[in-house]
């Protein structure tokens, strides 16, 4: 990797870090609801999760910057360098979007982000350094772990609180699309107790990062 290239990647976890992440699709909106309001429908104890949960989505694309940052650092192909790149432009999107709609329900991103950010890209390097394949599998459980995840936000969060379902909603079906490529790609299966340790794991995570 080159010197730029290492001060592009650098620049982009700071911008992850700092919350001061650049969208290149809108933030998605529903269907009639141009604009996205204070949420004057939702109780305080509704604002109050939706912003949890909110907040837990924030982490996760912290996580999935470094993740890709990681695994495009390790990988030698250039093809397979494409698609965490393409990858990880996506999820700015969505670092974007919840961050967004978190002021809009005036609350505020995890604080613990910088653990959140290094604990991922060590998890995405060693990942990485199994080889390509390996690489592609763990990208493909992490996204098939994510949609489930993202589909339970969305059995959760109050019907009243449209804005952050149709977010969640565009996030679900970007992560979908990762998954199948990766497999698509030649992504393995990972073994089964390393799918239960990332599920471990990620509940910690978002267990921590819906009041902290």
């Amino acid at each position: 990797m080159t010197l730029d290239e290492l001060i592009t990647e650098f620049d982009r976890g700071l911008r992850s870090i700092a919350g001061v992440s650049r969208m290149s699709r809108p933030v998605p909106q529903p269907e009639s609801e141009p604009a996205a309001p204070p949420a004057p429908d939702m109780t305080l104890a509704e604002r109050a999760h939706a912003a949890g949960l909110m907040r837990v989505n924030h982490v996760g694309e912290i996580c999935a910057q470094a993740l890709y940052q990681a695994q495009k650092l390790a990988t030698r192909t250039p093809s397979l360098k494409e698609a965490f790149e393409h990858a990880a432009r996506e999820e700015e999107d969505h670092l974007a979007w919840t961050a967004s709609r978190l002021r809009d329900l005036d609350s505020r991103p995890s604080l613990l982000n910088p653990l959140w950010y290094s604990g991922a890209l060590a998890i995405g390097f060693a990942a990485g350094c199994l080889g390509d394949r390996a690489s592609l599998g763990f990208m493909a459980e992490t996204e098939r772990q994510v949609e489930r995840h993202l589909e339970g936000h969305l059995s959760t969060l109050p019907e009243a609180d449209r804005h952050s379902r149709a977010i969640v909603s565009q996030m679900r079906d970007d992560e979908r699309a990762h998954g199948q490529s990766a497999t698509d790609a030649g992504g393995v299966q990972l073994p089964v107790p390393v799918k239960a340790l990332m599920r471990a794991a990620s509940k910690v995570m978002t267990q921590t990062a819906y009041y902290i």
